[in-house]
């Protein structure tokens, strides 16, 4: 009986782990797997208990998943957050996308999250560090992870003979389930990698060090600094360089009505690698600004040098409707 249950057990086994794995923010391909458990479903002998182990496995590893890093963003806040964006390919455009979501939905963007690439990811520990009850955030994420598994198992079960033909054509080639899925994940991550890289070396010589700005506004040339990280994240980090304005990077272009096209403008966002920066510098390029650069290290590198830092007392009018706050402090030499 074992034996007969062995194949039809793993692709409830397979969304399990898969499922989980991407949930604590490992870079697996979780819509496959509960596709192929869906075919698995329609195939078995035993397809009400087949889809109740795929769905109950799939279920409490998305739900375990996330309630480790809601308990992580709860108790850490938003040095989550700066972690998510030391470790992934693209995570820190991620961030930025999700506290633009989640300013505007709240918790309740957990229901749609895991069907947006990396929202999910990044959503979850928001709500631990916005200090959401477990109680609410357990409602909408186990909520969203129901629908979301709910939907891969049922695409599975529709086109199972389809995913067969891709199964049988895929071993007429030498390849198996593990080593397809091996193949698409590094495919993938080389893809994501190379065009981040392709961006960031694009960039790379015009990029400032914070030792160069500080110097720099010591001297009094001061740039144009634009802080370019979102509302969400200055409200849980609310500290500037020193005369740094704040921008609706939804309304880019009005909300640098005074500027000319000839100033030189220094982006920083909150992340290591300065990615978010990057590709703000890539839009103003196009509206005509010749000098950008993104500074290296972010607001990160200026912290861990010990500089001085603006606290942002009060929102500016400007602040959220495309007018740039504007904060002036005399730098301390």
């Amino acid at each position: 009986m074992l034996n007969s249950l062995a194949p039809e057990l793993l692709g409830p086994a397979l969304a399990s782990l898969c499922v989980f794995a991407a949930a604590i923010g490992l870079p697996v391909p979780t819509m496959p797997a509960l596709i192929f458990a869906g075919s698995v479903i329609a195939g078995s002998g035993d397809p009400l208990m087949v889809a109740t182990l795929a769905f109950g496995g799939a279920w409490l590893g998305a739900f375990a998943g996330d309630s480790l890093w809601y308990a992580a963003g709860r108790r850490y806040g938003f040095a989550v957050l700066r972690l998510l964006c030391r470790m992934s390919l693209s995570r820190d455009t991620c961030v930025r996308r999700t506290e633009s979501f989640f300013e505007r939905r709240g918790v309740r963007i957990l229901l749609i999250a895991r069907f947006v690439p990396g929202l999910s990811v990044v959503s979850v520990p928001m709500s631990g560090s916005a200090q959401v009850p477990f109680s609410r955030f357990a409602l909408f994420d186990a909520s969203g992870a129901a629908l979301w598994i709910g939907t891969g198992l049922a695409l599975g079960y529709l086109f199972a003979g389809q995913i067969d033909l891709l199964m049988q054509l895929l071993h007429d080639f030498g390849l198996g389930l593990g080593a397809a899925t091996v193949t698409t994940l590094a495919i993938f991550i080389g893809f994501r990698w190379l065009r981040r890289r392709r961006l960031l070396v694009q960039l790379e010589m015009s990029r400032i060090s914070v030792a160069e700005l500080y110097s720099m506004m010591a001297a009094g040339a001061v740039p144009v600094i634009i802080d370019v990280r979102t509302p969400e994240h200055r409200k849980h980090d609310p500290y500037l360089i020193p005369g740094a304005r704040t921008l609706d990077l939804a309304q880019l272009e009005s909300g640098l009505p005074d500027l000319t096209r000839k100033e030189q403008v220094i982006l920083y966002c909150s992340c290591p690698n300065e990615i978010s920066a990057a590709l703000v510098a890539q839009r103003l390029r196009k509206l005509g600004f010749n000098d950008v650069r993104p500074l290296l290290g972010g607001l990160d590198a200026w912290r861990d040098q010990g500089w001085e830092l603006q606290p942002i007392v009060a929102t500016m009018p400007g602040e959220g409707s495309g007018e740039p706050s504007v904060i002036a402090l005399a730098i301390q030499t």
